[in-house]
């Protein structure tokens, strides 16, 4: 029996380890290199970057922030709209305007010429039962006048729901009548405004001259003892001529 020596075995094992430690290095001929700790920073001519943290947190200090950013938008106080001015106070008006133009220009036993009266109400108040109430003065006459009947003027005002021509009352008299003996009238809101046609006709009798026609707006509501103005808050005045057929 043949009995290897010992010597030849540990060179075996030896001759294996170390192919073994060439395959793992890459290198035949070279030793592998011993694996760097990746906690011990490298000694000597190291690169700046190379040493700076992976994530750098900015400084507050170094970085300042916009002033606009910084503006809080709720500080600045919500624009308000300006309170709007409160409404002038407006009373009633009346006009009244012949259709011819200018005055009233009769002449005895002639036509009846047409006017209209219109009332604009303002906002301070509506009414209940405001009416249109008319009056002149007597006529002195003149030289050759032959004598009238007792109501020398003849007054009428349309209805505008049928067309018809009414009977209106005309006051002749030289002293005013007090708003609260009055009665009747429609009413008349704010803001509202009403236009009424009437016409005057002379008769074929009677006085002639100059007086002008006194239209009244009447609030037929007022007590006794209100204010002239508030018991007819409108008034105005057409010019009327009468004269005779020569």
């Amino acid at each position: 029996m043949h009995v290897r020596p010992r010597p030849l075995i540990a060179s075996a094992v030896l001759v294996a380890l170390a192919a073994a430690l060439t395959a793992c290095s890459g290198h035949p001929d070279r030793p592998a290199a011993p694996a760097r700790s990746a906690s011990a920073p490298p000694s000597g001519s190291a690169s700046p970057s190379a040493t700076a943290p992976a994530t750098a947190t900015p400084s507050t200090a170094a970085t300042p922030t916009p002033v606009a950013a910084s503006a809080p938008a709720s500080s600045a106080a919500p624009a308000r709209t300006p309170a709007a001015a409160p409404a002038v106070a407006t009373r009633l008006s009346l006009t009244a305007a012949a259709a011819s133009g200018g005055g009233l220009k009769l002449v005895r036993g002639g036509p009846a010429q047409e006017f209209t009266v219109t009332v604009h109400n303002g906002n301070s108040q509506a009414y209940g039962h405001l009416l249109i109430a008319f009056q002149m003065e007597p006529l002195t006459g003149e030289p050759g006048d032959l004598p009238g009947p007792a109501a020398p003027f003849v007054l009428e005002r349309r209805d505008p729901a049928t067309g018809a021509w009414r009977p209106a009352d005309l006051r002749i008299a030289t002293d005013a009548k007090p708003a609260h003996l009055y009665a009747g009238g429609t009413a008349l809101a704010r803001d509202a405004v009403r236009t009424e046609r009437y016409r005057l006709r002379a008769t074929a009798t009677g006085p002639t001259g100059s007086s002008p026609l006194l239209v009244y707006a009447i609030d037929a509501d007022a007590a006794e003892g209100t204010r002239a103005d508030f018991e007819h808050p409108g008034h105005v005045s057409l010019p009327l001529t009468t004269r005779r057929i020569l």
